[in-house]
């Protein structure tokens, strides 16, 4: 064993004597992040004092908190939605059953193979056309909160091309988690007078939700961003009121703060939401 213990402390040895030490590519690294920080940090600043017209900042600012709300209602949906739908394609995904499994697989193919603007357009133009000009039924808006909300069919189509599309990365994100559960957990269940439907509830999706904890969290970060494709359907979201204020004022860097400030409102909460529930779902990790 001594010999063992001394061969491996020579092979450290040689392998410290190189020119990629752990120490100088610790110290590399460092420096790299510190010059990309102040890089980074020196071009915000350069915009903010010289390219930043605080007067029209605090004009359009109500707009984008508007248009903030109005996404912000739409991932709350679409979210929510999206996670509830995606539990069940991914429990598809992995069915036994061979026409479950089909449509399971057929869904995901299409919504994750095809750009989510072509689903919008698909939605928000070719459903409407299925209808006589002019009898399309959603045809008109109904006010939820005056100024703020209004329910229409860029709205809808929003909610229902949103909840679509990232359904089936939840979806494929719950079969992974799943496919990660040892089978053995699925027997151990059974054996014990479990059904499959107890099993897979009371099991083996707790289980998997852990394992695709942070993929799911990181498809809902996605599906804020994705907010921006709304601009194309005529939804009033944060890049349609950035288009209008530079088209209006020939003023670039004033909006783009505020579109960086409102997406960030949401996403880094978001993260922290997720990252919080990792830990806790950690194995073996501090619950209390």
């Amino acid at each position: 064993m001594g010999e063992t213990y001394a061969d491996d402390a020579s092979v450290e040895e040689t392998a410290g004597d190189g020119l990629l030490t752990d120490e100088r590519v610790r110290i590399a690294g460092l420096a790299v992040a510190v010059v990309f920080t102040l890089a980074v940090a020196g071009f915000v600043g350069l915009v903010l004092v010289d390219y930043v017209d605080y007067d029209l900042l605090a004009a359009v600012f109500p707009r984008f908190v508007f248009a903030f709300l109005r996404v912000l209602m739409v991932v709350v949906i679409s979210s929510v939605l999206a996670v509830t739908a995606g539990v069940f394609v991914g429990l598809g995904r992995v069915s036994r059953t061979s026409l479950t499994y089909s449509i399971a697989t057929a869904y995901v193919q299409f919504f994750r193979g095809t750009p989510l603007l072509f689903q919008l357009f698909i939605i928000y133009l070719g459903i409407p056309s299925l209808w006589p000009p002019g009898q399309f039924p959603i045809s008109q808006s109904w006010t939820v909160v005056p100024g703020v909300l209004s329910i229409d069919w860029s709205f809808i189509t929003a909610v229902v091309a949103l909840t679509l599309n990232h359904a089936a990365y939840v979806g494929e994100a719950v079969k992974g988690g799943i496919n990660a559960v040892p089978e053995g957990q699925m027997e151990a269940a059974r054996s014990l007078g479990m059904s499959y439907v107890d099993s897979m509830r009371e099991i083996v999706l707790p289980q998997a939700w852990r394992n695709a904890l942070a993929a799911i969290g990181n498809d809902q970060v996605i599906l804020v961003k994705d907010t921006s494709l709304l601009t194309v359907i005529a939804f009033p979201e944060i890049l349609t009121v950035f288009r209008e204020v530079n088209s209006n004022q020939f003023d670039a860097w004033t909006p783009i703060v505020l579109v960086a400030v409102t997406y960030l409102a949401i996403t880094l909460p978001l993260m922290w939401l997720v990252q919080y529930l990792e830990d806790r779902a950690e194995w073996g990790g501090d619950r209390a």
